[in-house]
């Protein structure tokens, strides 16, 4: 069977392939090991539509490994802010300073030695190796879990199935052209092997597919119940300062966001705070009133709700409290901040607007 699926999904992928940024045409030589490192960071987590825009920034302010490396980290934080998961920012800074500085900017072409750099775990390694160097690696994400959980009919749920899965995928990949092979799996799953509404009638392997065969694919993989996400509270203190400046402070390096620009807040805990509570923790003394209505965000482990509570500094101090810094409105977007920075600032922005004075208005 195993020859019979990388024959018909090869000749499947020669003539549907998604044609991508990153991505060489079917049966061509592959693209720049760094082109496809760089899109496989990124696209951990994320949906290709965006990545594509991210990807082509990226490189072109830093076309290549060695660019990225000598870059400053607070300018790849800010290149990265609003594509999530932020750890995978430091650890791809980190990564390419470790390749230039110990490989003379060239990527190792084993799935081993890629794995002992920074950031780089059993799937992106599996992917380096197959995409970038034609080795024959084992490449298994979301979307290449379900074509085998439906193809090999595979009914222990996940996460307990990884391993066969895993398994299984590793009886069906060939020896020729594993990087196609592999792109192949996941174009399979993003366009056709859909998790509602497979569109079993235009697959490649769909006479091969035991899922298909027995109408159960559209029931596979199967999935343990999820545990209902907890929330976390918090608030975040907008304090406008000199001009109308906002004070922003850098989260730390390690943990959730580490390293990114905040808004002062409080810590993130699962009990809503009290207005004592809050106050004991701005960033220092002032007449703090709370805004109307909250900030809410997802995050994958927990929803997140934030109060804003809105303030002035009564002197324009020279240097900012709290080991922040004063930023203007105006320069925003040149800053570091992650997508629920942004909401929070978005809600402060309209809360704390000053309405337009009667009869100002464009007749």
């Amino acid at each position: 069977m195993s020859n019979e699926v990388s024959a018909k999904l090869l000749d499947w992928y020669d003539r549907h392939a998604r044609r991508l940024p990153w991505r060489a045409p079917p049966g061509r030589p592959p693209m720049d090991p760094y082109r496809v490192w760089l899109s496989e960071i990124m696209l951990q987590q994320t949906t290709v539509a965006a990545v594509a825009p991210y990807y082509e920034a990226f490189l072109t302010r830093w076309p290549t490994v060695a660019d990225l490396a000598a870059a400053p980290q607070e300018a790849v934080l800010t290149a990265w802010a609003g594509l999530g998961y932020y750890a995978r920012a430091r650890n791809l800074h980190r990564c390419a300073q470790v390749v230039a500085a110990e490989h003379g900017g060239r990527f190792p072409d084993r799935e081993a030695e890629l794995r002992e750099l920074p950031g780089i775990g059993a799937y992106t390694a599996a992917a380096v190796a197959a995409i970038a160097f034609g080795r024959r690696a084992v490449v298994v994400d979301g979307n290449v879990e379900r074509v085998v959980a439906r193809l090999f009919r595979v009914e222990t749920p996940l996460p307990k199935a990884k391993g066969e899965l895993k398994a299984l995928a590793e009886g069906i990949t060939p020896e020729r052209r594993p990087g196609d092979f592999a792109q192949a799996m996941m174009d399979l799953g993003a366009t056709v092997c859909l998790p509602r509404q497979p569109k079993c009638l235009l697959c490649p392997l769909q006479d091969l597919c035991r899922g298909h065969g027995d109408s159960v694919a559209q029931e596979l993989p199967r999935r343990l119940p999820k545990a209902a996400k907890p929330t976390r509270h918090a608030v975040a203190f907008w304090l406008a300062g000199p001009e109308g400046a906002l004070l922003l402070r850098r989260r730390p390096e390690k943990g959730l966001l580490g390293g990114m620009m905040e808004v002062p807040s409080t810590p993130w805990r699962e009990s809503p705070w009290t207005p004592e509570e809050a106050t004991a923790a701005a960033p220092l003394e002032a007449p703090w009133r709370a805004l109307p209505g909250q900030v809410r965000h997802t995050f994958t482990h927990f929803h997140f709700a934030v109060e804003v509570w809105a303030a002035t500094a009564v002197e324009a101090p020279d240097t900012a409290p709290a080991e922040g810094r004063w930023v203007a409105l105006d320069r925003l977007d040149g800053e570091a901040l992650p997508t629920v920075m942004r909401k929070i600032i978005d809600h402060g922005l309209k809360a704390t607007a000053v309405p337009a004075p009667a009869g100002t208005a464009d007749d």
